[in-house]
């Protein structure tokens, strides 16, 4: 980890800072912004974004390290999200997930060799036809061991 971003993530980080940095409530607008950016949040954002909102860094960590959506690492070329709600694994989602951990050879905040960044979430708002994934943002539900090979086949 190093303490300065390259000159280009750098000029990102500046742009969302003056696009959202003096609205009402803008750390989580101008967050999505660099992460929209960037494709994560880097932690020397994280310091640039406490000083341009006067708040300390671990006020800035804690809102990114709180939200599923938010990452501090690249994600992989796909990203993989399983609902670990209750009302998902009411319907089979921790077999889902050790499924879908051999196929993809890793396990949670991890990416396979493939590419897939797989990534836990608590709701994707399918509970009553769950289990339900997110493949680069597309939900989808009642995800069995073989319904997931066949989206694998398809989406990643």
């Amino acid at each position: 980890m190093t303490d300065t971003l390259p000159e280009a993530d750098a000029q990102s980080v500046e742009a969302a800072i003056l696009a959202h940095g003096t609205q009402p409530g803008a750390l989580l607008p101008l967050l999505h912004a660099v992460q929209d950016r960037l494709g994560h949040i880097p932690p020397p954002a994280v310091t640039r974004i406490a000083a341009a909102l006067n708040l300390s860094r671990a006020e800035v960590h804690g809102v990114v390290s709180y939200y599923h959506h938010f990452r501090e690492r690249p994600c992989g070329r796909h990203l993989l999200e399983i609902c670990r709600a209750e009302a998902c694994q009411a319907r089979g989602a921790r077999e889902l997930e050790a499924h879908v951990r051999r196929r993809l050879g890793c396990d949670f905040h991890q990416t396979s060799g493939e590419g897939v960044s797989l990534e836990p979430v608590y709701c994707l708002g399918l509970c009553a036809t769950g289990p339900a994934i997110a493949i680069d943002g597309q939900a989808f539900s009642r995800v069995s061991a073989a319904v997931f090979d066949a989206l694998r086949a398809r989406h990643l």
